[in-house]
């Protein structure tokens, strides 16, 4: 009797810790934003030494690590499916920046074709935490949430195929006559358009 009271506690104590998801405390809180805070001053510092495009992007990644650091603190201090999704949003939007960034560097339809393959590699970093979020959220029935799920993989499907069409077709844009028709047919039907 007494081993299955043990029994019952111990699992009562780990449900506990499984539900806070091991919540920051608001010390630990405090002390890490500090932390994002300062490493964030000491990259962009870093940044000075360069110039151009280079000096740019280092501006980017620096904001984008800051982004996605407070993104992940909050998600640990006030763990929830929202703040999950808001950490994988903020990583994609600060992918994209640096990604389109870089493009600077390019220039004709070799920028073009970066940025929308910076565009398709952000659609498809988003649409994957929509799907994320979708999975982590309570339905009211296992149908139901099966439903909302498969819908959710439905739209983000259709969105990613979009944006890998809009970057094989900017690829196209680069040829001319019977080349180019037979390149925008082949993204037309690798991509279902």
């Amino acid at each position: 009797m007494q081993t299955t009271t043990r029994h019952l506690i111990a699992a009562a104590v780990m449900g506990l810790f499984a539900t806070t998801g091991f919540a920051m405390t608001k010390a630990e809180h405090k002390a890490a934003e500090d932390r994002v805070k300062a490493e964030y001053k000491a990259e962009k510092a870093q940044c000075a030494s360069l110039s151009a495009n280079a000096k740019d992007v280092c501006e980017k990644q620096a904001s984008g690590k800051q982004k996605v650091a407070k993104a992940d603190l909050e998600a640990q201090y006030k763990p929830s499916n929202k703040a999950s999704f808001k950490a994988r949003e903020a990583r994609a939007d600060a992918d994209y920046e640096v990604a389109k960034e870089k493009c600077d560097d390019l220039s004709g339809n070799a920028k073009d074709v970066c940025v929308k393959d910076a565009k398709a590699a952000h659609v498809k970093a988003k649409e994957d935490a929509k799907v994320a979020r979708a999975q982590g959220e309570p339905g009211e029935t296992p149908n139901e949430k099966a439903a909302h799920v498969a819908e959710t993989k439905k739209d983000a499907a259709e969105e990613k195929r979009e944006a890998d069409y809009k970057a094989a077709a900017e690829r196209c844009d680069a040829m001319s006559g019977d080349v180019k028709d037979k390149c925008i047919a082949d993204a037309k039907r690798a991509f279902a358009q």
